[in-house]
């Protein structure tokens, strides 16, 4: 009887650990899912690893940007009158541009969640705090200070109260606390003033864990004003060059100062299409098809320049200076900004290949009179066929460009337009601006310590082409997962 019992219960006891590796392998598959999605969880266990964000537009659907008076497509000229002008930190889209891309953080303990303009153009990091009687309008809650347990004022002798000197200036408050304010102006007469502080920034990256950083400095805005700050932005995230800028101030826990973005073009029938944007070692833009530029500094300056040497249209090559001489740093990317601004020069001589280019040939161009400029439109009713067009960068790198990414559709007026102005010149004379529309469907990637701008054709829609060098687990780690699973499977039961 001993005998028959001990053999009866082989078969029980072998289930049993049989169910038991089951559970244990379950558990082991999630954990190892997790863990290979997951970008970082906070600066403390970031090992100096980079993380990603999502960026979507101003007018997104999506909650809490959703305005229900919001019709699916906005024009992106504005009213019938064209009487909007592209801006930036020198001129920022208007509140009814679709070109401005939030980005989603929150400051604070407990975390405040912000939207705020991811800015390439310029360097200062704020938000709308309260106590702010003289503030733009804004749809949601402002930050308020002491509400937070991490909030800290910046003193005068603070080093980091002059870096806001490059484009603005500090000054000390009179009272006995000697506390840093600022005043920061963007170039079309916008202003924020506050007070320097530091604060704990939280970016709830796209691995769905929160990324955050202590003692971040960042101005906390009191008294914010500009016709082109909309309802629905909350503040600037500044990403250019400069020691207050975001990228700067992160990248000792990241894995260096860089960072890649891939911009999906503004489409009116999927508006809630978001960007993306990579910070720190992953960042990097590499693999085939890359093609890489210098990075010009500019005393003073918080924009990427680069030096543009012309471009063709179709078969024709268009020189940036009728003399074809060429001044390094003669363009700067930004990502604020729409459309790409040319000096009237390279426009006049530009738009005249345009025209030629365009089909059928017996097109008949518009001229819009916009206040930044002369907008180049066609009826749309037409069907237009625009060239392609390539840039050409210093060093060799050329960027081809789709019609997309040059021409945008304007529904309401049926106009068909080219997504370039002539413009007195943002920064200085013959310095050009290149804007979104042709930075779309581009993974770009700035190398702040190799001072290098690198492009590569991308689908900006398609999150596995996005990336740089995403830390998501491949298909193929997940492979070899399941084949230890199911080998441990077979071991215990066989």
């Amino acid at each position: 009887m001993a005998s028959a019992d001990t053999r009866g219960g082989l078969p029980l006891l072998h289930n049993y650990y049989g169910a038991m590796s089951m559970i244990l392998i379950i558990i082991y598959l999630m954990v190892c899912h997790n863990s290979a999605t997951a970008t970082a969880a906070s600066s403390s266990n970031l090992n100096n690893g980079g993380f990603s964000v999502k960026l979507i537009h101003r007018n997104s659907l999506k909650p809490p940007l959703y305005n229900h008076n919001h019709k699916a497509y906005r024009r992106l000229m504005g009213s019938s009158d064209y009487q909007t002008t592209p801006q930036s930190e020198i001129r920022r889209d208007k509140e009814d541009g679709e070109g401005a891309q939030l980005m989603k953080l929150s400051i604070g303990s407990p975390p405040y969640e912000i939207y705020a303009v991811a800015d390439t153009g310029s360097m200062l990091l704020w938000t709308q705090c309260e106590p702010c009687p003289n503030c733009y309008k804004q749809k949601n809650p402002k930050f308020d200070p002491k509400k937070s347990s991490s909030y800290g004022t910046l003193p005068c002798s603070a080093k980091a109260c002059t870096y806001a000197n490059g484009t603005g200036y500090t000054s000390c408050s009179t009272d006995d606390q000697k506390v840093c304010n600022y005043n920061y102006t963007y170039m079309d007469d916008s202003l924020t003033q506050g007070v320097m502080a530091k604060e704990t920034i939280t970016f709830g990256s796209s691995s769905g864990k929160p990324v955050s950083f202590k003692n971040v400095v960042f101005g906390c805005g009191h008294n914010n004003t500009g016709e082109t700050f909309g309802k629905n932005e909350m503040g600037i995230v500044g990403l250019g060059l400069g020691n207050l800028s975001i990228i700067s101030q992160i990248s000792p826990y990241v894995g260096g100062r860089k960072f890649s973005h891939c911009l999906v073009p503004f489409d009116p029938d999927n508006p809630n299409d978001a960007s993306i944007m990579s910070f720190g070692k992953g960042s990097e833009v590499s693999g085939e098809g890359v093609v890489s530029t210098p990075l010009i500094t500019k005393d003073g300056k918080t924009q990427y320049f680069v030096t543009v040497e012309g471009i063709t249209v179709g078969d024709k090559f268009v020189p940036f200076n009728s003399s074809w001489s060429v001044s390094k740093g003669n363009m700067f990317l930004d990502s604020g900004t729409q459309v790409t601004m040319l000096p009237q020069d390279f426009y006049d001589r530009l738009v005249a290949e345009v025209k030629k280019k365009m089909e059928p040939s017996s097109l008949k161009p518009i001229e819009v009179n916009d206040p930044s400029g002369t907008l180049l439109c066609y009826n749309a009713t037409t069907n237009p066929k625009a060239p392609m067009m390539t840039v050409h960068f210093d060093g060799g790198a050329k960027v081809q460009l789709a019609p997309a990414q040059t021409f945008y559709q304007n529904k309401q007026d049926k106009l068909f337009c080219f997504g370039t102005l002539n413009s007195s010149n943002p920064l200085s004379e013959g310095v050009g601006l290149y804007g979104s529309y042709a930075q779309s469907n581009f993974l770009i990637g700035f190398d702040l310590e190799k001072m290098l701008v690198s492009f590569k054709a991308t689908d900006c829609r398609k999150p596995s082409t996005r990336t740089a060098n995403g830390a998501s687990a491949t298909p193929f780690s997940y492979f070899f997962n399941y084949l230890f699973s199911f080998i441990l499977v077979a071991i215990l039961y066989f």
